[in-house]
């Protein structure tokens, strides 16, 4: 397994869910991007200092994440999501099939989203739509929006962890 790192600290993280489904269950619907997000970030929520206001942080980042692998387009094989807590963190890792062929696009885009200029490249994104992938857009908002840090972790060639940071807690204050 090789990882790309966008300086993510080790913190101890705790695991809270874990979260598994064939893809082509999961593709059957788009709407299941936000029944799967807004499920998990309420699981994970319920003892936070604002349940509410965390679980809606929480689930818009989780959409992304699974909007991200519902594009992949690929139908087989298994979506497996893992939240955990760390000291004012959550830890995502969605792992999701993804063609060879396909991977650069997402490493590249972690790549690019964990730079310094990655604000302005997201600015220039959103004035532009034209001018970067959508992968890009998703995963530079993740990272601006949410003060999160990226990382993408291959597995075996048949499939990506795609592993997101979030200080949420900090993110409420």
């Amino acid at each position: 397994m090789s990882e790309q790192s966008a300086g993510r600290t080790a913190l101890p993280f705790h695991p809270m869910l874990e979260l598994e489904m064939e893809m082509d269950v999961f593709m059957s619907d788009w709407l299941h991007c936000n029944q799967l997000s807004n499920y998990v970030a309420r699981m994970v929520s319920h003892d936070r200092s604002d349940p509410v206001r965390h679980a809606n942080l929480l689930s818009s980042a989780l959409n992304e994440l699974f909007e991200i692998s519902f594009r992949s387009g690929r139908a087989s094989g298994r979506l497996h999501c893992n939240v955990s807590r760390g000291d004012g963190a959550e830890r995502i890792a969605l792992t999701f099939p993804c063609a060879p062929a396909q991977q650069h696009l997402y490493r590249d885009a972690t790549a690019r989203a964990s730079k310094a200029g990655a604000l302005q490249r997201y600015l220039d994104a959103l004035a532009d739509e034209n001018s970067v992938s959508e992968e890009d857009v998703i995963l530079l908002g993740l990272a601006i929006n949410y003060d999160a840090s990226l990382s993408l972790q291959q597995v075996e060639d048949r499939a990506l962890t795609v592993v997101l940071d979030i200080p949420v807690e900090g993110l409420l204050n």
